[in-house]
């Protein structure tokens, strides 16, 4: 890739893989950054994002977002905010792409029940385990477990929401296996990675907030943000009726905070004077951001959008239903592991913790539908759909 500042990720400056790779194993006009991207789209773990739940649970809607969906607006955003700073566009894709992989079934609720059934285990966090699934669970090539992604990506999708400084014990395993200096601030290709992530969910769930007529338009504009975006764009199409208008109130969101961002992030980096990676790393706070005005602004959606969608009576109804087919789950494996499929009855573990994390690693590569199926099988329907 050509025209990178200097102080973005450059593939043939990248810090290698755990396990060196070289003949046959680098196929094709690909540098480290690109093999990364090809390998989390290639991964089963991606795939199962297409039925996970983004917002609704296992949507009946075919236009609802799901996690595969989400994912990809992420990369879109990501890509385009990349180029405008002059970043690498292929790490960045590929971080944007891999941030939600170690989601369990159902969400957050689903985060929320292994959490709580992993308490004297050392807990449950779905960062952590993206790592842990792409360094350790997703093993398709023969001479090494995980994808063996670069430092880069590794330290990326560890640190993409800043410096861990009290790590859990995922994180805590993959660091020591493959050290990613926790303590210190991510690249700016994975700072832009995370708030590429929040602009996206804040805007497409209001898109399927309003599809599913758990929104309504004069709720939204109780939120200054939103009606300075929609008095812009009844300005722009004063004759079209309000409804035409609702997908170009988000995007109208999307390129007003986008733009927002890039002048922010334009002047703290020039700012901070950073000329390298390694400076970004040692900044000593972040560089890629809203406007503190804007940001402000944001966090009123995010207050809004928690108490009018995320805390509606439908959606906690249904976290209240994931938590026990996950609750349920734990505790039928745990008396009995057989229950599993046998390549994971084989790789049980008597002793704890070893035992409650392996079948918590099952659990979160599920599916929503395919918990749903595993716990109707124990439980029957009844108890799966309540």
């Amino acid at each position: 890739m050509t025209d990178l500042a200097p102080y973005a990720c450059h593939a043939d400056r990248s810090r290698g893989r755990l396990h060196p790779e070289a003949g046959g194993e680098t196929r094709g006009p690909r540098d480290t950054y690109q093999r990364d991207r090809d390998r989390i789209v290639h991964s089963i773990a991606f795939r199962r994002l297409r039925h996970k739940t983004q917002v609704f649970v296992s949507p009946d809607g075919d236009h609802y977002r799901v996690r595969l969906t989400h994912s990809l607006e992420v990369a879109q955003i990501g890509r385009t905010i990349a180029r405008a700073l002059g970043l690498n566009e292929d790490l960045t894709e590929a971080l944007c792409l891999a941030h939600d992989i170690g989601h369990p079934p159902f969400g957050h609720a689903g985060e929320d029940a292994l959490e709580a059934a992993l308490e004297a285990h050392g807990g449950f966090d779905h960062n952590a385990h993206t790592l842990r699934t792409l360094m350790l669970l997703e093993s398709p090539y023969p001479r090494f477990a995980g994808l063996n992604l670069s430092w880069d990506m590794l330290e990326g999708l560890a640190k993409h929401n800043g410096p861990v400084l009290h790590p859990g014990w995922a994180m805590r395993e993959v660091d020591a296996l493959f050290p990613m200096q926790l303590d210190s601030w991510p690249s700016l290709e994975a700072q832009v990675a995370a708030i590429a992530d929040d602009i996206a969910y804040d805007n497409h769930d209001i898109d399927d907030g309003l599809r599913a007529g758990l929104l309504t338009l004069d709720q939204l504009l109780d939120v200054p943000m939103v009606a300075d975006c929609w008095s812009r764009v009844r300005a722009r199409y004063p004759d079209l009726p309000a409804e035409k208008l609702l997908r170009e109130l988000v995007r109208e969101q999307i390129g007003m905070m986008v733009t927002d961002l890039l002048d922010h992030s334009r002047a703290t980096i020039a700012a901070a004077g950073v000329g390298s990676v390694d400076d970004v790393r040692q900044a000593g706070g972040p560089l890629i951001g809203l406007s503190p005005a804007l940001a402000a602004r944001e966090r009123d959606l995010k207050r809004f959008m928690y108490a009018a969608l995320y805390h509606h009576p439908s959606q906690l109804a249904a976290a209240s239903a994931a938590r026990v087919v996950v609750t349920g789950l734990f505790a039928a494996y745990q008396a009995d592991p057989c229950l599993m499929p046998p390549e994971w009855v084989a790789g049980s573990r008597a002793d704890e913790p070893a035992r409650s994390r392996h079948i918590a690693d099952f659990i979160a590569g599920m599916t929503d539908r395919y918990a749903q199926k595993c716990h109707a099988e124990i439980f029957g329907d009844a108890a799966a759909s309540a």
